[in-house]
């Protein structure tokens, strides 16, 4: 069997990830012991703006830095 990081939310609406067989739907909650279920979890992810696959994230990161520069020399007095 294989072992994954799931999320678990139990009836007291505790949210708690686990390692465990990817066969298992319940364990025990950590916080108050109760039956917990297996949850989808949300997923997370941003845009990596340098890597050119995103035109539209790689321009507005371009504007972002071209802006911090030119404040940048500005406070700097050039």
């Amino acid at each position: 069997m294989t072992r994954r990081i799931f999320e678990f939310q139990c009836p007291d609406g505790h949210i708690s990830e686990c390692f465990i067989d990817d066969s298992e739907v319940t364990t025990e909650c950590r916080v108050c012991d109760k039956q917990a279920k297996r949850i989808v979890s949300a997923v997370s992810c941003s845009l990596d703006a340098l890597s050119g696959h995103f035109p539209g994230e790689t321009m507005k990161w371009a504007k972002n830095r071209q802006d911090v520069i030119r404040k940048e020399r500005k406070a700097n007095g050039e």
